[in-house]
């Protein structure tokens, strides 16, 4: 019975561990702030005539701050509430 709790235990960690790994807060978060840092890059590197096409509004440095910080209150949200793994129910126990 010991060897039965054992596989238990560890299948559960593989499953709290996976939960962790496929979060998708996690991939929303890591695209967000690598397109920020792109799009933030083609913000600082605007010509003129980029900015007149936009009535001089810098419109790629905005956006691209506004993804790196959406991106980075995402990857924080993740760190501060992490992921739980269910709990299995017993097979006597009826779900809600």
């Amino acid at each position: 019975m010991s060897e039965l709790q054992r596989e238990v235990s560890e299948l559960e960690a593989k499953s709290a561990t996976a939960a962790r790994l496929f979060d998708i807060r996690r991939i929303i978060g890591g695209l967000f702030v690598v397109y920020g840092v792109i799009v933030t890059i083609a913000g600082i590197t605007a010509s003129d005539a980029d900015l007149k096409k936009a009535q001089d509004i810098n419109i790629n440095l905005w956006t691209g701050l506004a993804m790196l910080a959406l991106g980075l209150f995402f990857l924080v949200w993740l760190k501060l509430r992490p992921a739980v793994a269910p709990v299995p129910s017993e097979p006597g126990e009826q779900s809600p």
